[in-house]
């Protein structure tokens, strides 16, 4: 570990400009996906098992991966995604469901003739990716399954007590602010909003058999000021097969420079480094 550290932070100087020159790449799209408007962005070179990207809850492919996409794509194919009534993707009528976006993306990928993909999830993009992960386990490689949990007690208890009493006002500034930037329409700001906080005040366990029964390589991946329990974490390296855990200096997302949280420089670099490290290791 200590070695791949050093690797990664050797590179940090000669690394800027190329970091910047995949940012410069990147192409957004809108695809017919299952009754949405769905926007995507792709960066990179077209070779490889391409790496798709699923945000935050109330978040953007911009506030969540922004600043470390440019280091995840300088060398692969990377698709970042955006949800249901998130961002550029428009909404349909139902509710927003971790397997229902899990289908949205296995769709999408259908469309874009990716037969197999690596999927890093974000909080509540990782728990879209675990269901794409199970529902559709021919569409994906690796799983990199980041600062989220699969059980309510995963979590640390204070999230479920912030969700009970959580409005429009107590969503945080910077993603209102992220996402008017992208749509500038405050209804359905509020929209996308009060879809997320139901979907998490309805959160369902995963039950445990189904992850024992998973058979894609998976990395569990949190911060150790994180949503998640650490505890949880290391519960699930022992029911998902062979799976890894790497834990990380920080709060939830700070390890890769999520928007709203304070930046550390070198953080999003260091953790796209190790995320790189797992998904071309044997």
């Amino acid at each position: 570990m200590r070695n791949t550290l050093m690797g990664v932070a050797a590179l940090a100087i000669a690394s800027g400009s190329m970091a910047a020159s995949a940012a410069d790449q990147g192409h957004g799209d809108y695809a017919s996906v299952n009754g949405l408007r769905m926007y995507y962005e792709t960066y990179g070179p077209e070779r490889g098992i391409p790496l798709v990207l699923l945000h935050g809850g109330g978040s953007t492919l911009d506030s969540t991966f922004g600043r470390i996409i440019p280091f995840l794509a300088r060398e692969r194919r990377v698709i970042a995604v955006e949800e249901q009534a998130h961002g550029r993707t428009s909404d349909r009528d139902a509710p927003v469901r971790f397997e229902t976006s899990a289908d949205d993306v296995a769709t999408l990928l259908d469309q874009l003739h990716v037969a197999q993909a690596d999927v890093f999830g974000f909080s509540n993009g990782a728990s879209i990716a675990l269901q794409v992960a199970l529902r559709h386990p021919q569409a994906v490689r690796k799983l990199v399954f980041a600062s989220s949990f699969t059980n309510k007690a995963g979590a640390q208890p204070q999230l479920w007590e912030m969700l009970r009493g959580a409005d429009f006002a107590s969503m945080p500034q910077g993603l209102k602010d992220a996402f008017l930037e992208v749509n500038p329409d405050p209804a359905k700001l509020r929209v996308m909003h009060d879809k997320d906080l139901e979907r998490m005040r309805h959160f369902q366990d995963v039950p445990d058999a189904e992850l024992r029964a998973m058979r894609v390589p998976t990395l569990i991946l949190i911060g150790d000021r994180d949503v998640t329990r650490p505890e949880h974490a290391v519960e699930l390296t022992h029911l998902i097969p062979g799976a890894r855990l790497i834990v990380l200096a920080g709060g939830h997302g700070e390890y890769m420079g999520e928007a709203t949280l304070p930046q550390r420089a070198r953080a999003p670099e260091l953790t796209a480094g190790l995320v790189e490290e797992f998904l071309d290791g044997a």
